[in-house]
């Protein structure tokens, strides 16, 4: 999708966040400027289907108020605008000086579009979400291990007694998949990382499943109910004996970031990442 200019300007602010309404108030002055109708809420949940209409939502706060809005923008097919006034801002990529330099050219259309592969997870009728970052199936209560087991494509994986589960999509790589020893993924490669959380065998390691796969994780641990998370806000409730069903949705979010956006760069910069003192002594 070629990069249009925004007409439409939908506004979700998290004013627990120092600074945010500040620049909310900065950046609707400079749409309105441009002739952009313009709407905001603070409110979390965004409503149903207020983003309808919209040629872009222009989130202000951290990561986590970002992920708040997955749901709706996904399904109006609204890209997001992530300007962070939280901790780290890996998905969150403009910075409150960037954004108040740049929005007049961003809303004029100088932008590109990244478009990120989405986790649809089920446990069961009327069970169902969408993760940008990952699903997390463990104890309900926190307190026990739990026995899964995990089928792809009707092949058994193997089943893991451990602390829990983590399904991330490459975008959720550098989330709690990555706390957890699991692997970096470039956010453009249509993969399932699955990684074990505190495994209770030292050869179980993440295991990569393709664009399609089809997953499959039933509970065999009787009489302890599990927990499943979805983007670190929403949980599921699990229905009997139902497995929990996770792939690759068919839909993806759109993402507004700058045209020099370069994903490692922001890897590096985030996580203080760097090639050690290997690379220090060729230079």
């Amino acid at each position: 999708m070629t990069p249009k200019p925004i007409r439409s300007l939908a506004l979700v602010v998290n004013d627990q966040k120092n600074g945010a309404p500040q620049i909310a108030e900065t950046l609707t002055a400079i749409a309105r400027e441009h002739g952009v109708t313009t709407r905001t809420t603070s409110q979390f949940p965004i409503p149903t289907d207020w983003l309808k209409g919209a040629d872009a939502c222009c989130v202000i706060g951290g990561d986590g108020t970002l992920l708040g809005v997955v749901r709706e923008s996904a399904r109006h097919q609204v890209p997001i605008i992530g300007v962070n006034r939280g901790s780290l801002g890996f998905l969150t990529t403009y910075s409150a000086d960037e954004a108040r330099t740049q929005f007049s050219a961003l809303l004029g259309g100088d932008y590109c579009l990244a478009w990120r592969s989405l986790l649809e997870c089920s446990t069961g009728p009327g069970q169902h979400d969408l993760a940008l970052n990952d699903v997390l199936i463990k104890d309900e209560r926190n307190s026990h291990l739990v026995r899964l087991e995990v089928y792809a494509d009707d092949e058994l994986v193997t089943d893991y007694f451990s602390d829990g589960l983590i399904f991330a999509t490459p975008t959720g790589s550098t989330a709690y998949n990555l706390s957890a020893g699991g692997p970096l993924i470039h956010p453009n490669a249509e993969v399932i990382a699955m990684t074990p959380i505190c495994p209770h065998t030292l050869s179980n390691r993440s295991i990569i499943f393709h664009h399609d796969v089809k997953l499959r994780v039933y509970n065999r641990a009787e009489n302890f109910p599990l927990l499943v998370g979805v983007d670190g806000q929403r949980t599921l409730v699990t229905c009997g004996d139902n497995p929990i069903e996770i792939s690759l949705s068919s839909i993806r979010l759109p993402l507004i970031q700058r045209r020099d956006y370069e994903h490692f760069s922001v890897v590096r910069s985030k996580l203080k990442w760097s090639g050690g003192a290997a690379s220090d002594a060729q230079k």
